[in-house]
């Protein structure tokens, strides 16, 4: 009833009735971004939009994408344990996959929450991803113990990591989901971190 009434109301005001009803509808406060001041939409705009909750693509290839990110980075501290040769090196390694490994279960789950499936399309979006080392890096990285092991592992985390930054700040101005967003932000905040850490111990 209340939902009628408002609807009629904004109709009185100036709808002459040759509008589709998604124009000629009650107008809607669009909440604007942290800083930002909200907006007032036509109900059609609104429409147009799809709502300031529903992810995008950007939104669904971040996730999927940074899926594979994370799986790489666990493939190289999984290296850690026996071949480096500093206790602070293996610790990192320790922080990031404790880190890591549950956000790969949470991408998975919200793709999954919203049909998508989990692979992005095929070797060129792996390639595509910033900061990813490429096979024969990773098998120079497989092959090193000791010091050569600490010094390749760093070098390659911190382009990782810088890479995945990247990613998440794109994310944040071209998707549209809060979850995503909420995602990206600990993304920045941990691995930015991290980053300076590293280049501590390099």
């Amino acid at each position: 009833m209340a939902a009628a009434l408002g609807l009629t109301g904004c109709d009185a005001g100036g709808s002459d009735g040759a509008d589709s009803p998604a124009s000629s509808g009650p107008s809607v406060i669009a909440p604007g971004k942290p800083g930002e001041a909200a907006e007032t939409l036509s109900a059609k705009d609104a429409q147009a939009r799809g709502g300031d909750e529903g992810p995008n693509s950007a939104d669904v290839r971040y996730a999927q994408m940074m899926i594979q990110h994370h799986e790489q980075a666990l493939v190289m501290t999984e290296l850690a344990p026996e071949q480096a040769e500093s206790t602070q090196v293996k610790r990192l390694a320790e922080r990031i996959s404790a880190a890591q490994a549950p956000e790969i279960d949470t991408m998975r789950g919200w793709l999954k929450n919203h049909g998508r499936k989990e692979s992005a399309s095929g070797h060129s979006a792996h390639e595509a991803m910033p900061g990813m080392a490429t096979e024969a890096q990773l098998k120079k990285l497989r092959a090193a113990h000791g010091k050569a092991f600490d010094a390749l592992f760093l070098k390659l985390m911190i382009t990782h990591h810088q890479g995945a930054v990247t990613m998440a700040t794109e994310v944040k101005s071209d998707g549209n989901d809060v979850q995503v967003e909420e995602m990206a932000d600990d993304v920045i905040a941990q691995q930015t971190t991290e980053i300076s850490r590293m280049r501590d111990m390099s």
